[in-house]
C-alpha cells in the first residue's frame, strides 16, 4: 500500500492549496476531483476536496511542520494564529490555515522530529491498535510505543504519522482522511488485504474508488490503478 496523501475537504478546495503550496513550495495538480499536492517518497502528499453536504465530525488530525521561518510564512499566506490553551514554554506555534483546519509549528530543534523534512508529523486521534494497524497496511515499522502513544514511519524516513487518545471515538465522518494506491495496481487485492486487517467496507466513490473504515471507525478509501490520477472519492 502506497499512502499518496491524506485528503481535506473545505468550501473552496483553492484557498488551502494555495495556501500550503506556498507553505511548502510544492505544485499544486488539478484533476477532476480536487487538487492534490505530491509529497514524493519522504514527504506526506495533501489533497484538497470539495466538502461534502451536511454536518461532519471533528478534526482528527493535525500537521506538525519544523521551520525556523514557517509562521511569517503561514500568516502571510493567510493563516491565522489559534489558541487551544497551548503554554508558552511548550515550544510550538498553534496556526490554523485558511479552511479552519489546525496545524503546528514545531521549534527546529526538537530531536523527535529531527531528520523528518519540513512536514515532520501528521498526528491523529486514535488508539495503538489503530497505529499498529495502518503500519501493517503501510508497512511502516513503529518508531514510537510509549503510553496511550504511537507512531510509524516510512521505511525511507519523512513524514511520521502519530496517534494519541486524545479525543473520542468519531461519531460522524470527519473531513480528512487517508487516500491510498495499491502497489501493483490491484484494488480488490489491496481491499481484501485491509479487510482482514481490521478495516470495514463502506461505500464505493463515484470514481471507483473504494470506502472503508480502520478500526477506530475513521473513514479512508483505497484508489483504483496505481497511479495518482483521477478524482478524489466523495464518500457518501
Amino acid at each position: 500500500m502506497r499512502l499518496l496523501a491524506v485528503t481535506f475537504e473545505a468550501a473552496n478546495p483553492a484557498e488551502p492549496a494555495r495556501f500550503w503550496a506556498g507553505l511548502l513550495g510544492r505544485e499544486v495538480i488539478e484533476d477532476t476531483g480536487g487538487l492534490l499536492l505530491p509529497g514524493g517518497e519522504a514527504q506526506l502528499g495533501l489533497r484538497f476536496v470539495p466538502g461534502r453536504a451536511g454536518r461532519l465530525g471533528a478534526n482528527r488530525m493535525h500537521l506538525h511542520l519544523t521551520s525556523t521561518d514557517a509562521v511569517a510564512t503561514a500568516i502571510r499566506l493567510g493563516g491565522h494564529h489559534l489558541d487551544v490553551g497551548q503554554r508558552p514554554e511548550e515550544g510550538h506555534v498553534v496556526l490554523a490555515d485558511p479552511a479552519g483546519y489546525e496545524f503546528c509549528v514545531i521549534e527546529p530543534g526538537n530531536p523527535y522530529l529531527a531528520g523528518c523534512g519540513p512536514l515532520g508529523e501528521l498526528t491523529c486521534a486514535g488508539t495503538r491498535q489503530v497505529g499498529l494497524f495502518w503500519s501493517k497496511a503501510l508497512g511502516w515499522p513503529v518508531v514510537w510505543d510509549q503510553g496511550e502513544q504511537i507512531a510509524i514511519q516510512s521505511p525511507t524516513g519523512g513524514t511520521k504519522i502519530a496517534w494519541d487518545t486524545w479525543d473520542n471515538p468519531p461519531t460522524a465522518p470527519s473531513g480528512q482522511r487517508f487516500e491510498l494506491l495499491p502497489a501493483d495496481g490491484d484494488q480488490q487485492a489491496a481491499t481484501d488485504a485491509l479487510i482482514a486487517l481490521g478495516a470495514a467496507r463502506l461505500d464505493t466513490g463515484h470514481d471507483g474508488s473504494v470506502v472503508l473504515t480502520d478500526p477506530d471507525g475513521n473513514e479512508f478509501c483505497v484508489r483504483p490503478g496505481g497511479h495518482p490520477g483521477g478524482s478524489s472519492p466523495q464518500p457518501g
